[in-house]
């Protein structure tokens, strides 16, 4: 065993470290809370290279190469529960992807926080926040990844509320907090499960783990009272917590209101870590997910891809639909992300594991490239996050611009050029030649239209044509000044923020050379076997076809959002959309979500309510009238107790003493000692008896 398998715990532990730092420093420390974050990242990423270059050198073997590293922690009886941490390609690829995109967000931070009072505490919880995500990604049991799993959803919840004292950012917290709740607990009652079934919870353990054969053969074996593979429902209660946590229908509510937070927790949230944590869980025990007995185990998908299959390409024109008719330039993008994410899915449901985690290793660039360059353009616009208060942005700012197109081509899914185009089309592809249906092949292809048409819109709206953000009033100034007097004027971002743009983009194009037809690096990699370059790989039957119907697709979607929104300049910031114009209810339904929220509120917040207030009445008047009563009647019984000891015992013991007392007191006379006085008594006794004796001889 290697020395960097050995301590593969270092990558998350020296961020943990660097947060427990930080919260000890008082408010001033900046500089020292910063480079502390940036250094910790730093230092885990050159050891993300290290283990990647470990799996590099071990893969090309024929399977998948992987080293665990198991020890015992807790004993119980003669028993011990085991963790430990596994390298393997997928680990190799999500550390790295983890720490190099959350090193450019902390830098990036550097500059976007720099004003902000509780920059420190900022960078505590950024820190704490990648940790737990580095632990989800090495854990070798589902115990640590489901610890580490919480610390995502606790950090989360306090980046999400990091400007607490904004009521929308409170709420949002719980609002996050509380969905993914949900989803967890689903994700534990299968924890408990699956322990009571493999009894064990190490991933792989030398052929005793619970993803390996022999534990998966007995859950499948194992049938439930419902007719039910035991398999089969402990794969779908682990993905119900990729739901939560992922942002699937029907627990997406929670992420687009994660926008509350400042925005390089919404690009780390959206892009590298809390949302891809969801899609990693369900690639990580993708064994338990394909586990199938019969014979028809080689063609027929288990019930639990299924249902990722579904819920994955429903969720993905779902969101994109949403997409279309928000304003809020990071809404777009969190609706695109639960969007993205259901691409993922669909593709681990169709595909298989590198299908879909190919397309979250290229997501995860040119979102954060595009959730950054929101944020740039926020800071530019005077933190302004509308964007039809925009406009002309490309004079201003070049460099967001630039940078910022890339990433909007790399999500649209522009051809040969973007990494977004190979990785859409490797999941179209699984889903043409789906065996179960066709249909999540046409809602991913309408989805990728919407893509498309929902980031053209945006782009025009927000760099194109006449600057409509001064005249802004109601937004920190009136008639086009800030609060200081100055004119509301967009500017470009510093260095500090710029920089991560230009290295996002650039790995956004980049990466999709490791995933084509002609070299599947990715694909071969994941799976252990060795890659090689061979342009016959476009000839595979349905490669082309689908290309070519995929660059249709897209470019018919930058079409239809150039018609709409960049043929004719849009006027200003109160003219109304073209989309709204045309379809006004359509329009409307759109903008609010589909009125889940409100469906949500109507129903099972409204029937919490009331179970809510069930509870205290039967609270205040049932258990709590209980247990009054039994306080009363055990008062009772004491006064009851207290009035016979008072006026029975107590008179009769006092009448019983003072008796025995006279009687003492009488028998004290007799009894003094005197030899007189007893033969008086002895003369008197004997009187007494003649005077019977006498009497009852006349009888």
């Amino acid at each position: 065993m290697t020395w960097i398998v050995r301590n593969l715990w270092l990558i998350p532990a020296i961020p943990a470290l660097a947060a427990g730092l930080s919260a000890l420093a008082s408010r001033r420390r900046r500089a020292f809370a910063a480079s502390l974050a940036i250094g910790s990242m730093g230092i885990s990423f050159l050891l993300s290279l290290c283990a990647f270059a470990q799996a590099l050198r071990s893969s090309g073997q024929g399977e998948a190469t992987r080293q665990v590293f198991n020890f015992p922690w807790l004993q119980y009886g003669n028993e011990w529960l085991k963790l430990g941490w596994m390298l393997d390609p997928l680990t190799a690829v999500m550390l790295v992807m983890v720490t190099f995109v959350g090193l450019l967000i902390f830098i990036y931070s550097t500059g976007y926080m720099a004003h902000d009072q509780n920059f420190t505490r900022f960078f505590c919880f950024l820190s704490l926040f990648a940790a737990a995500m580095l632990g989800v990604v090495i854990a070798n049991s589902l115990l640590l990844l489901f610890m580490c799993w919480e610390l995502v959803g606790l950090t989360s919840y306090l980046l999400i509320g990091f400007w607490y004292q904004r009521p929308s950012a409170a709420a949002a917290a719980k609002k996050a907090f509380i969905t993914t709740r949900i989803g967890d607990l689903a994700f534990l009652i299968g924890i408990v499960w699956l322990y009571s079934q493999a009894g064990t919870l190490l991933f792989y353990d030398h052929g005793a783990g619970c993803m390996e054969q022999t534990a998966l053969a007995a859950m499948v074996a194992h049938i439930t009272s419902v007719g039910m593979a035991a398999s089969t429902g402990i794969a779908l209660l682990i993905f119900a917590g990729a739901v939560g946590k992922s942002g699937q229908v029907p627990l997406h509510v929670w992420l687009p209101d994660a926008m509350e937070g400042p925005t390089p927790v919404s690009a780390l949230i959206h892009a590298a870590t809390m949302v891809a944590a969801g899609v990693f869980l369900v690639a990580r025990v993708y064994p338990l997910m394909a586990a199938h007995g019969g014979m028809h185990a080689a063609i027929a998908p288990t019930t639990a891809l299924q249902a990722v299959t579904w819920i994955g390409s429903i969720t993905a024109v779902f969101a994109a639909l949403i997409a279309v008719a928000q304003n809020d330039i990071k809404r777009i993008l969190a609706y695109s992300t639960v969007s993205q994410l259901g691409y993922m899915m669909m593709g681990l449901g169709v595909g298989g594991v590198a299908v879909g985690m190919f397309h979250l290793i290229t997501h995860a660039f040119f979102k954060s490239l595009l959730f950054l360059g929101a944020g740039s353009v926020i800071h530019g616009c005077h933190e302004e996050q509308d964007i039809r208060r925009m406009g002309g942005l490309r004079k201003f700012m070049p460099v967001t611009f630039a940078t910022y197109a890339v990433g909007m081509l790399a999500l649209s899914g522009f051809p040969l050029f973007f990494s977004g185009f190979w990785s859409k089309d490797a999941i179209l592809h699984a889903a043409q030649d789906w065996s179960i249906s066709r249909t999540p092949f046409y809602l991913g292809a309408f989805g990728a239209l919407l893509t498309a048409f929902y980031m053209t819109r945006q782009v025009f709206y927000v760099f194109f044509g006449e600057a409509r953000l001064e005249g802004n009033a109601g937004h920190g100034a009136a008639a086009g000044h800030s609060e200081h007097g100055a004119a509301r004027v967009p500017h470009e971002s510093p260095a500090a923020m710029t920089m991560p743009l230009v290295l996002l983009a650039s790995c956004a194009v980049l990466l999709g050379l490791i995933g084509t037809p002609a070299w599947p690096w990715f694909n071969s990699f994941l799976n252990g076997q060795p890659a090689a370059l061979d342009f016959a790989g476009f000839l595979e039957r349905g490669t082309l076809p689908v290309m070519l119907s995929s660059t249709i697709i897209v470019f018919l979607g930058l079409g239809l959002g150039w018609w709409f929104y960049g043929r004719r300049p849009i006027a200003s910031a109160d003219a109304p959309d073209a989309l709204e114009q045309l379809q006004p209810g359509v329009f409307r339904v759109l903008q609010n979500k589909f009125y889940v929220d409100e469906l949500y509120g109507a129903t099972v917040i409204r029937w919490n309510g009331w179970l809510a207030s069930l509870s205290d009445w039967m609270d205040r008047w049932i258990f709590n009238g209980a247990v009054q009563a039994v306080s009363y009647l055990v008062i009772g019984l004491s006064w009851m107790a207290r009035s016979v000891d008072v006026f029975v015992v107590n008179p009769g013991f006092d009448g019983g003493c003072k008796t025995v007392t006279v009687g003492g007191k009488i028998l004290a006379r007799l009894q003094n000692g005197r030899t007189q006085a007893y033969l008086r008594m002895v003369g008197l006794a004997f009187a007494v008896l003649i005077v019977f004796l006498i009497w009852s001889g006349r009888r």
